[in-house]
């Protein structure tokens, strides 16, 4: 069994906490069997890990990894820790002495263990009565050594028993700091409220923790909880609002592979609603978070509807100054946008590629600035721009010249507690608000970003919702637009292309089903390589050797397909596209991770959120350097990777989480916009090949679309619009609101 890797020594003191228990601190080595560490024996180190309760008096083992932090430099990521008792009479006495026991000298320490020998502790802890040896011990100060001493011993005994249960050490001072002494049996009466009371602890882990407890599998608490959980899957994996009773129990009683009855599974439903986590409206059912999310939404667009307009007497004239300023002539249909964005307190601009949603935004922060008569800094503090994703926000900023951030950024999201710093308690203070990119938006991320607003703010939402709904939940773009509460304009005149262009055509015909035979025919921006299934890699490689052969590299071109499985999916065709784009080279260090075979200058995927280093899933980064564990500092392999001037460092345990980037996902193209953009049409993909999924993938695609494979597979994905239709009714909400709205206007007049 490979030994862990640990520093033993002393708590000096910490820099930084939070409320659950993550610290980064100063440790003093006195031992260590890491390398790198080995210089710093006797010295101190920056760590960093979740504790219940350092003190400067113990000697602990810090079990984890040290990890090269690109703005701290070296630090000791503990993911375990234990605490070692002293056990000769020196050690015992400082101990009996330290802060820990508050009244209890040294003279009393000595004359404690002098008493009662090396075994104090234990002593003690097996019978407290064995205090009445020590001469001239009041018996108030031995009862508080008893106490003090059972307390410091039951915690740490506590988060030993989680941690061998298999809870991780943040999730063991969880359930410690909600529960403290009570935790064991707690535990023990009922593993299963552990999901309910400990934030991020899931129904999975628990049942597999309830398994090695030996937790019958038809136990009332695990059918309850399991039932509530399949409900969170159903609507996640699906991005439903609402699940139907037969829907619900179909999939639990497959899930826990035993004869429920349905009488029995109304009953656990009945409890759910009564303890409110979930919610029951017309046969309905939904999970209570997301129905709260529907209702604090509809509420908010109810205020916003009913807010008075502003008026701007110069309005005509500064859009006329703004026309001339910027060279540009804007359409009848560009006008009415940014004069109701700045007039209205909703609106929803949406249209396809090339119809000059950007510009009107890039007008509509230009022309608030004229009106106002403000500065760049007094502009920036009314004005945001936002963006779900980086990469959109991104490309938002450069495209408006102006600031623009994530919403999770502009919420002031911790991920250390999951929370917002900018919530309905502490509202943002910005007049003006633009979100680009809305069909990404989710039910719950929406209904967070409309609490931390406040009652008069202006809201105009940006987006094309043909393009593929939110991962989470909802498909808001499109309810809030076919309600017909939300007043939107509707763009459709095309103006990135010219004469020879057609890719903006082409999303355009694949919006309305209308594919014309153009599709076959080259134009100055777009190619039809017409191919078999078969010969799909050999063709791919050689369109990509061209387009390297013109001076292209492969940060310019994206490749993107719509499955990862089979001889034409992303995993195989990054291996191929790997020996086009970085074939191998002596020059070039390699690193073999599992098939997969990582080269120095490989383009690869960001696969999770890694918010210290300032990279999130999907980002799109270089290898710049590979290390090998005989020469690296740490002694293990590492993996370096530039993103846009970040450079990360990934040791083996990070390197689940970058992929290789040559060929990605249309899902996680989403948000970007590339210079090329070469896509495999096959029928291989039959079972993912769908109108909205094609249309998201040609619309990446800024100045040259390369589409190859078999000319029937694309019709097919055009005129295929069967994709999943996600069970939601918040568009009749919100046309139930209009109504609302229209009858309190009529009782006005």
């Amino acid at each position: 069994m490979e030994e862990k890797s640990y520093m033993k020594g002393n708590f000096r003191r910490s820099i930084f906490s939070s409320d659950n228990g993550f610290m980064v601190g100063i440790f003093k080595i006195q031992e260590t069997n890491v390398k790198v560490l080995e210089p710093y024996t006797n010295k101190t180190v920056t760590f960093t890990g979740y504790f219940h309760e350092l003190n400067e008096d113990d000697t602990y083992f810090f079990y984890g990894e040290e990890k090269e932090h690109p703005k701290y430099g070296l630090q000791f990521e503990v993911a375990e820790y234990e605490r070692v008792k002293p056990e000769d009479k020196d050690g015992i006495v400082q101990f009996l002495s330290s802060d820990i026991f508050k009244g209890i000298g040294e003279k009393l320490a000595i004359k404690i263990v002098d008493t009662l020998g090396e075994q104090t502790l234990e002593r003690i802890l097996e019978d407290p009565s064995c205090l009445s040896l020590v001469p001239k011990l009041s018996s108030k100060k031995a009862k508080q050594i008893v106490d003090t001493l059972t307390m410091y011993e039951s915690s740490h005994k506590t988060i030993v028993y989680l941690t061998e249960l298999g809870f991780s050490m943040k999730d063991a001072l969880a359930i410690y700091n909600k529960y403290k002494g009570n935790a064991i049996s707690m535990i023990e009466h009922n593993v299963y409220l552990l999901i309910d009371d400990i934030e991020d602890i899931t129904f999975l882990k628990v049942d597999s923790i309830a398994r090695k407890m030996e937790i019958p599998t038809d136990d009332e608490s695990r059918i309850k909880a399991c039932i509530f959980y399949i409900m969170k899957e159903l609507i996640f994996k699906n991005g439903d609002t609402y699940l139907t009773k037969e829907q619900i129990f179909s999939s639990v009683r497959q899930f826990l592979r035993f004869d429920l009855s349905e009488d029995l599974f109304m009953e656990y439903i009945e409890e759910l609603l009564v303890e409110e986590k979930i919610v029951e409206e017309d046969n309905y059912y939904y999970v209570a978070q997301i129905y709260e999310a529907e209702k604090q939404i509809l509420e908010k667009i109810h205020i916003l509807s009913r807010s008075r307009k502003d008026q701007y007497k110069n309005l005509e004239k500064k859009l006329s100054e703004l026309e001339k300023a910027s060279g540009i002539i804007y359409n009848e249909k560009q006008k009415e946008a940014i004069k109701k964005a700045l007039t209205n307190n909703l609106l929803i601009i949406t249209g396809g590629p090339g119809t000059g949603k950007t510009t009107i935004i890039k007008a509509i922060v230009e022309l608030y600035q004229r009106l106002h008569d403000y500065d760049d800094e007094e502009l920036k503090k009314s004005i945001a721009l936002l963006a779900p994703t980086g990469r959109a926000s991104k490309r938002m900023s450069e495209a408006t010249l102006f600031p623009a951030t994530t919403i999770h950024r502009f919420l002031k999201w911790n991920k250390e507690n999951n929370r917002f710093g900018i919530d309905e308690y502490n509202k943002d203070n910005s007049h003006l608000i633009i979100i680009d990119e809305v069909s990404m938006i989710d039910l719950s991320l929406m209904d967070h970003l409309l609490r931390g607003l406040t009652d008069h703010i202006k809201l105009i939402m940006v987006g094309d919702y043909n393009q593929l709904p939110s991962v989470g939940p909802g498909q808001l773009l499109k309810d809030f637009i076919q309600s017909g509460v939300i007043d939107t304009i509707h763009l459709d005149l095309l103006y990135r292309q010219d004469e020879n262009s057609y890719i903006t055509t082409l999303a355009s015909e694949i919006k309305d089903d209308n594919l014309s035979k153009q599709f076959l025919e080259t134009h100055s921006d777009y190619t039809f390589l017409e191919c078999s299934s078969g010969s799909i890699g050999e063709n791919l490689k050689k369109v990509c050797l061209q387009i390297t052969e013109k001076g292209y590299d492969y940060k310019r071109v994206q490749v993107m397909a719509p499955m990862y499985a089979g001889v034409n999916g992303i995993d195989n065709l990054n291996k191929v596209l790997q020996e086009v784009f970085n074939p191998k080279d002596e020059s070039k260090r390699e690193l073999k991770v599992g098939d997969v075979i990582f080269r120095e200058n490989d383009k690869v995927l960001q696969l999770m959120n890694m918010p210290d280093e300032n990279i999130f899933n999907g980002d799109i980064g270089v290898i710049t350097k590979i290390m090998y564990s005989g020469t690296s500092k740490s002694g293990k392999n590492e993996i370096y990777v530039d993103y846009d001037g970040n450079v990360v460092k990934y040791v083996p345990k990070d390197f689940n989480k970058i992929k290789h980037g040559f060929i990605i996902s249309i899902h996680k193209s989403q948000g970007s916009e590339f210079e090329i953009v070469v896509m495999p049409v096959s029928s291989s993909y039959k079972r993912m090949l769908y109108r909205k999924l094609i249309y998201t993938g040609i619309t990446r695609a800024k100045r040259k679309l390369i589409l190859l494979g078999e000319p029937d597979a694309f019709m097919y994905s055009v005129h295929h619009d069967e994709e999943y239709q996600r069970k939601t009714n918040f568009c009749e909400k919100l046309k139930k609101l209009h109504i609302s709205l229209e009858d309190e206007q009529t009782k006005i007049v």
